[in-house]
């Protein structure tokens, strides 16, 4: 796997994408990092569920990246307490406004969850999971990436917790699956043990790795920034 690893990375003519998250509090705040993470990201990741009061329109308004809009809930490791109805009209909004992609986890309300992508327009709808304890074995990951598919997502985004090493190779070997399938995905282990995917899922084809602008505004455990990520990179060329 690792020699196999290193030969697509030397083949491969195109960088790896980077999603930047904004997990600013205040729309001020979130405007100012929108503004930076265009000089870096490939594409920007807005997590409402941060922001105290969400104006979709304002800052989606005259973008320069591609967007997605994510308003997580708390099981899922997001901020969102509040109605379901409620937090996937925020998406459907999105959708409204055009913006490139919206992600919905696999486990939400299912009559919200199958309006949303039967209503989902010009946008790509990335149907996510979450497993903050462990990483399930290959078997199951690709009887979850199955469902998703089924379920019409246009990328499948499936996030574990990394326990062990090996922890990174299931996930590594989910999205040689998918890319056989013609299916995109994004797919990497959080935490410190991790990092690994975080780097390698993008060379083995995912769609984008997500890399904090600076430190301390990771949205998730075991998150590099993206001076980190593409250093690591060019160093790997």
């Amino acid at each position: 796997m690792g020699l196999r690893l290193m030969r697509r990375l030397s083949r491969n003519k195109e960088k790896p994408k980077i999603c930047i998250p904004v997990v600013e509090t205040s729309l001020d705040k979130a405007l100012r990092t929108i503004q930076q993470a265009n000089q870096v990201a490939d594409l920007i990741e807005l997590r409402i569920d941060y922001l105290r009061k969400p104006e979709i329109t304002t800052l989606v308004n005259g973008r320069q990246k591609p967007f997605i809009i994510t308003n997580r809930r708390e099981e899922e490791g997001g901020k969102y307490r509040g109605d379901e109805r409620k937090r996937l009209e925020v998406l459907k909004e999105a959708i409204d406004l055009a913006v490139e992609y919206v992600d919905v986890e696999m486990r939400s309300e299912e009559s919200l969850l199958h309006n949303l992508l039967a209503n989902k327009k010009e946008t790509q709808i990335i149907l996510s999971f979450h497993d903050f304890q462990k990483t399930p074995s290959i078997k199951e990951l690709k009887k979850l990436f199955d469902r998703m598919t089924r379920l019409g997502a246009d990328i499948a985004k499936i996030v574990t917790f990394a326990r062990t090493w090996e922890d990174n190779l299931n996930v590594l070997l989910l999205t040689a699956y998918a890319i056989k399938r013609k299916q995109e995905i994004v797919a990497f282990c959080m935490g410190e043990k991790g990092k690994m995917s975080r780097l390698f899922s993008p060379i083995m084809g995912a769609a984008w790795a997500y890399a904090s602008l600076t430190r301390g505004k990771a949205s998730a455990s075991g998150q590099l920034t993206v001076r980190e990520m593409k250093e690591i990179w060019e160093r790997l060329r």
